[in-house]
């Protein structure tokens, strides 16, 4: 999350005149997350197969130079809400970590977080379960300190509930959203990932939550390896495209600037 910061403040640079001074990053009323699977940036901008997400990209705002931290997935998943991979380097169900995460700074901040993972089966669930749902795709369980916390462990829920607390509207502050193996690309084609972003997004988009001052933020984890191979030296989990969309951005921005997980 350490980008967010650095391109949104530039995000609303771009759309001030001159003769003002430079803002401040905006307090967003919500943070939506949504993390999509192993998918490097020219497979996806540009790419006949995903309309819905390059539209998104030409309307709000794009990452063009953001990285991954490695190869697998689950050292990426760290670093998103640990700023570390605390040296994992495999896809493991019980290498939990004992560390401050990103929860512990939005609580201190008298803010509040949920994460919704698409065909989890119960609240706070450990394991892996089916074919669609994977714990590597779930960095809260990971750290102890929400694992072992009951109400804590309890905000990581099947994302049925999304909608319903969307509807509702009784979102948190954050909201992280994990699809299902098939829905994130993972299992299943980009265009699958973007017709699962079409039907979804939109609900955001129309939500309060976004429209007075949110922001939907939309990623990958990884590019895959054979997607890499060769290149991008300065981090070995290849090149992803990031999207930053806000109702207060600029239009059409992009961000050259180097980033990563």
């Amino acid at each position: 999350m350490l980008f967010t910061a650095a391109f949104i403040g530039a995000l609303i640079v771009s759309s001030s005149r001159p003769t003002e001074a430079t803002p401040a990053v905006p307090a967003f009323s919500h943070v939506f997350e949504i993390v999509l699977e192993n998918k490097a940036y020219d497979r996806i901008i540009g790419s006949s197969s995903a309309p819905y997400i390059n539209a998104l990209a030409q309307q709000y705002g794009l990452a063009t130079n953001f990285y991954a931290i490695t190869h697998p997935s689950l050292p990426n998943y760290l670093a998103l809400i640990g700023g570390s991979t605390f040296g994992v380097t495999q896809d493991c169900t019980d290498c939990f970590v004992n560390a401050p995460n990103l929860t512990d700074q939005i609580e201190a901040s008298g803010k509040t977080w949920k994460a919704y993972m698409e065909s989890m089966p119960s609240p706070c669930f450990v394991g892996d379960s089916g074919t669609l749902y994977r714990q590597k795709h779930n960095p809260f369980i990971y750290f102890d300190d929400i694992r072992l916390n009951p109400d804590r462990c309890n905000r990581i829920v099947p994302f049925t509930q999304f909608d319903q607390d969307l509807t509702a509207n009784t979102l948190p502050d954050y909201i992280w959203i994990t699809p299902n193996m098939c829905n994130d690309m993972h299992d299943c084609t980009v265009s699958a990932g973007d017709a699962w972003l079409k039907s979804w997004v939109p609900k955001i988009l129309a939500s309060p939550a976004w429209q007075q001052n949110g922001l939907l933020l939309i990623t990958w984890d990884e590019s895959r390896s054979a997607d890499v191979s060769g290149c991008c030296q300065d981090a070995a989990g290849g090149d992803i495209a990031t999207l930053v969309i806000s109702p207060l951005g600029a239009p059409g921005f992009q961000s050259a600037v180097a980033y990563e997980h």
